[in-house]
């Protein structure tokens, strides 16, 4: 379970990016984070695992404050923790296993993984999360030789060899096209329930935030202004999430009437 409680950041130029955020993700939830750009949804899903430092307010991990963590702990905590990128964030002139063996670090001494001395037990898990995400027979390619949607795939894949209680997507296919988003999104979701993984995503497409989501939360300006089921999402919604009136093309993407 993660507690937000009365989370703010202020940035050094004065910036407001959340303002006394207060919200419960339950374990195992599906929950997609939706608004316009800068309305503080990469803020908020990057300081669960403390990548950015609170201005106030505290992020609780099953009971324990990931803000007041440090050393030990804190490397313990964001084990836990699973990170995908918009941006892929591999090593493209390693191969795939390589790349997914990252996401065991945490397990081990420095100079275990510096040597690339991953013991048999992790290269198992490397291999089964490859698998999880249907791309398995890429594990012995670089990297560079892959699509983006390939590349985001072994992303995931990374993300899983963690064995994460809690998996953060940010903006995880706003660089795919519309049948590889499909196929990405259709993966988290299968994952989710397949593991009870509990998973938040940021989108941009509100259309994909209602077809694969539990619940949705609506940032505005830095707050909260809506959470609640996909189910209760209507146009009054919407507007309010936004601030406007909306023109279809803005918020819904390309894969409206792609089955999933």
């Amino acid at each position: 379970m993660v507690e937000i409680k009365n989370l703010t950041k202020i940035y050094p130029n004065g910036v407001k990016a959340l303002e006394d955020v207060s919200l419960t993700i339950e374990e195992g939830e599906f929950v997609a984070i939706i608004g316009l750009s800068g309305a503080g949804k990469s803020t908020l899903l990057r300081m669960i695992n403390k990548m950015i430092e609170p201005t106030s307010g505290d992020v609780l991990i099953n009971g324990e404050s990931i803000v007041a963590a440090k050393g030990k702990k804190l490397r313990r905590m964001r084990r836990d923790i699973g990170m995908i990128f918009q941006s892929f964030n591999l090593v493209k002139r390693s191969k795939v296993l390589t790349n997914v063996l990252a996401g065991r670090i945490a397990y081990h001494h420095p100079i275990v993984t510096t040597l690339g001395l991953f013991p048999e037990k992790d290269k198992q898990i490397a291999f089964e999360a490859l698998h999880r995400v249907n791309i398995l027979e890429k594990a012995y390619n670089r990297a560079d030789e892959l699509s983006g949607g390939q590349m985001q795939r072994v992303a995931i894949a990374r993300s899983l060899a963690q064995e994460p209680k809690i998996l953060l997507a940010d903006e995880p296919v706003a660089s795919l096209d519309p049948i590889t988003t499909i196929h990405v999104m259709n993966d988290l979701r299968r994952i989710n329930r397949e593991l009870k993984l509990t998973t938040l995503v940021n989108l941009h497409h509100v259309d994909l935030a209602l077809k694969y989501s539990h619940r949705i939360i609506g940032l505005q300006g830095g707050h909260l202004v809506f959470d609640g089921p996909s189910s209760e999402v209507n146009d009054d919604v919407l507007r309010q999430i936004y601030g406007r009136e909306l023109l279809e093309e803005e918020v819904l993407g390309d894969v409206e009437d792609l089955e999933v």
